[in-house]
């Protein structure tokens, strides 16, 4: 950050010190992010204002958090989302509950756990039957960021820089899997990642970065993990704002932003029904999926509901987690997921439990579970899992489609159709 001192954010400082002086709004709040990406503030300002932000709580306002994730989505580059939507449509990629949408599979980071990728590895199982558009970037206050393990593939490594917002849509007309890497479309984050790095704790972009996937409005389901149990329904909350469809934030009872392998975990899944006082097109094949009446009562309304999930829930025996820390460096987290897409590792290992019960609930949640029939290739049984779990999710079910993404190479050839992409692109 350059030296631009003549820009004052004395005030919103003041009020974030003490209340008395003045509440900061969310969007006096956003506004100060709109300067940090235009580079307009210090170091000492944008590091005062994320510590603020933090020991305030006003970083854990859903208001605030929906503000600023929307801030930070308008200052990167623009995807030509109908045109992505139309390719994916054309993919027609629909069965259950699933309507063939864009889906993602992220954590908020920060936890101090250091486990393994889990949802990145999660994203890569769910592309053999999901659309996956995953949102990511290299680690800020741990060793091994999504974007770090993907560099350390081998024998060939994805150039994580090279998908970009021209080119996403031939991403998906050659695959099912794309890793949309933060600092390509979003350029402008460059100006806070040292103070991040410097600060070393959670901050506001911690928590933004799960929700401001470039894909936006087109994510038709995600996962969220976060920290801490209290912004559980702050991400919920947000994601509602922001007008997200099917959701489910989790928190592991251990403060970890993954579905925990070692016990129970909160969870907040919002679920879209039909509203009974929509009067417009039903279908996403009509040309106006919604409305063009503001004022018009929604398609659907959005149920949250609140719900813990334990390992047995999926058919496992819960590990703790000193089980499922193969490894804290990037080349070590890389190698073991090559390990699990080669199925080269026991059925009872700890570390594929973990990857399984988070892939599997990313499966649940975009509604693929709810299908009656299954025939996803060769090595399907076609046997469907019918059992209903907490949340009135198919767990059991979700689980037996991530093994057949490993035991059948789908995911595997997945991840290599996203490589040959990237490899074939001209790097910006």
């Amino acid at each position: 950050m350059g030296d631009h001192s003549k820009v004052s954010i004395t005030p919103l400082l003041n009020k974030l010190i003490d209340p008395l002086k003045g509440r900061a709004s969310a969007e006096e709040i956003a506004g100060v992010l709109a300067l940090i990406y235009n580079d307009q503030l210090t170091v000492v300002q944008c590091a005062s204002f994320l510590t603020l932000l933090q020991s305030s709580g006003r970083g854990h306002d859903a208001q605030v958090v929906a503000k600023c994730s929307d801030q930070m989505r308008t200052a990167g580059d623009q995807i030509d989302k109908k045109l992505l939507q139309k390719t994916v449509r054309k993919r027609n990629r629909r069965q259950g509950g699933y309507m063939g949408g864009l889906c993602d599979i992220v954590g908020t980071g920060g936890d101090g756990h250091s486990t393994f990728n889990v949802s990145t590895t999660a994203s890569i199982l769910a592309s053999s039957q999901l659309l996956i558009c995953k949102h990511g970037a290299k680690a800020s206050s741990s060793k091994s960021g999504s974007a770090d393990m993907l560099q350390h593939i081998l024998p060939k490594a994805p150039i994580i820089e090279a998908i970009t917002a021209t080119n996403i849509v031939q991403a998906f007309e050659h695959g099912d899997y794309a890793f949309l890497y933060a600092p390509i479309f979003n350029p402008r984050t460059r100006f806070v990642a040292p103070v991040r790095r410097a600060l070393g704790f959670r901050t506001l972009f911690n928590i933004l970065g799960p929700l401001a996937n470039p894909a936006d409005p087109y994510i038709e389901a995600r996962i969220v993990g976060v920290a801490m149990k209290e912004l559980g329904y702050v991400h919920s909350e947000a994601l509602r704002l922001q007008g997200a469809r099917k959701t489910m934030v989790v928190c592991g009872a251990e403060d970890l932003d993954e579905i925990s392998c070692a016990g129970k975990t909160f969870c907040w899944r919002s679920v879209e029904k039909p509203n009974p006082e929509f009067r417009g097109p039903k279908t996403e094949e009509d040309e106006d999926y919604t409305t063009s009446d503001e004022e018009a009562p929604p398609r659907t309304l959005l149920h949250v509901e609140e719900f813990e999930l334990h390992p047995e829930d999926f058919g496992f025996p819960p590990h703790p987690l000193s089980e499922v820390l193969p490894g804290q460096e990037p080349s070590q987290n890389a190698a073991m997921l090559m390990k699990i897409l080669n199925n080269e590792i026991p059925d009872d290992d700890p570390v594929l439990h973990f990857v399984l019960m988070n892939t599997a609930a990313l499966f649940v949640v975009s509604g693929l579970c709810d299908a009656d029939t299954s025939d996803l290739g060769s090595g399907d049984s076609g046997e469907v899992i019918t059992e209903i779990g907490p949340g009135g999710g198919r767990w059991k079910e979700g689980v037996r489609r991530a093994r057949w993404a490993i035991t059948s190479g789908a995911a595997k050839r997945s991840l290599e159709q996203y490589i040959d992409f990237t490899t074939r692109q001209t790097v910006p």
